[in-house]
């Protein structure tokens, strides 16, 4: 692709994160989602009006992306996103299997302005006892179950 279409849709994502913050509607972020040239979807944060903490502007464009092509699937498709990614919206284009990441402002200009995630980077640093979230293993045999019908069985959707 060539650099000028590069800048349309970031362009685009830097416009829906000015948007969310003219209209009060939450942070300042913007995502795009581009397969082949083409926009398939594009979210700004979504967190205050839904009351849904993970309706990060990259997550919600990853599920309107994967409701408009009937997949979980993104392989092929890439996000141009306002901001460097926090670590959950990081996890979230791994797991759709995104191509490639353009973002703008980094996490530090995010950082300077109160949107830090510095302290989950450093919480999974350090074993699970020493977090400030306390972690307590339960019924792990009895969960097991579920792992060990996966595994059997020849019907799943891998993924």
């Amino acid at each position: 692709m060539e650099t000028t279409q590069h800048d349309k849709f970031m362009q685009l994502a830097i416009e829906l994160s000015v948007k969310n913050v003219q209209e009060g509607l939450g942070g300042p972020f913007g995502a795009v989602v581009v397969k082949k040239g083409e926009i398939i979807a594009a979210s700004a944060n979504k967190v205050v009006p839904t009351n849904d903490p993970t309706a990060h502007a990259e997550v919600s464009a990853i599920r309107l992306a994967c409701q408009q092509l009937n997949t979980f699937n993104l392989e092929g498709c890439v996000i141009y996103t306002s901001c460097e990614p926090c670590p959950m919206c990081l996890g979230a284009i791994y797991w759709a299997r995104i191509d490639k990441i353009y973002y703008a402002n980094t996490k530090a200009d995010a950082a300077a302005i109160g949107f830090d995630d510095h302290f989950i980077y450093d919480e999974l640093d350090l074993p699970m006892d020493k977090r400030k979230l306390p972690v307590e293993q339960l019924m792990r045999n009895e969960a097991l179950t579920a792992f060990k019908q996966w595994e059997e069985n020849i019907n799943k959707t891998e993924y």
